[in-house]
């Protein structure tokens, strides 16, 4: 495995490896085998809790607008809506994941890919995505918190 970034949340810690680029909405992106891939930090990752469901509303080979949803994500904490991370133009998805979620829970960084991704985006190296973190940890905690009591 890669050099990798700790950023700490509470009793656990997120890995955030050197070897890739990040979005603000808290995927990674890769280059493969001369293809981008996108997955979920462990950041994300570790607030969603156990993800369980996958499934997407536009067709492979889709030109995309920032923040134009893509699909849905099931974890046992909620439902959300899954966006993308900029302008662009998503590839591929992993059947892998579509027919097994678990590896996005298990094996994020590898096998626990979403998607593949073309973009013109700046994105953020390991090093800038953990001060974003840390930027947006109180506000996260607050959230957090607000779910637990409802």
């Amino acid at each position: 495995m890669s050099a990798e970034l700790i950023f700490p949340m509470g009793k656990f810690e997120a890995r955030i490896p050197t070897d890739r680029e990040y979005f603000s909405n808290h995927l990674w992106r890769q280059e493969r085998e001369g293809r981008f891939v996108v997955g979920f930090t462990a950041y994300s990752v570790r607030l969603l809790q156990d993800v369980y469901f996958l499934s997407w509303s536009i067709d492979p080979r889709t030109r995309v607008k920032h923040k134009q949803e893509l699909g849905e994500i099931e974890s046992s904490k909620a439902v959300s809506t899954l966006y993308a991370p900029a302008a662009g133009v998503v590839g591929e998805f992993n059947d892998l994941v579509l027919s097994d979620p678990s590896f996005i829970n298990t094996d994020g960084y590898h096998r626990g890919w979403l998607y593949e991704f073309e973009t013109e985006a700046k994105l953020m190296t390991a090093a800038e995505y953990v001060d974003f973190l840390a930027g947006v940890w109180e506000q996260t905690q607050r959230v957090i918190k607000g779910q637990m009591n409802e």
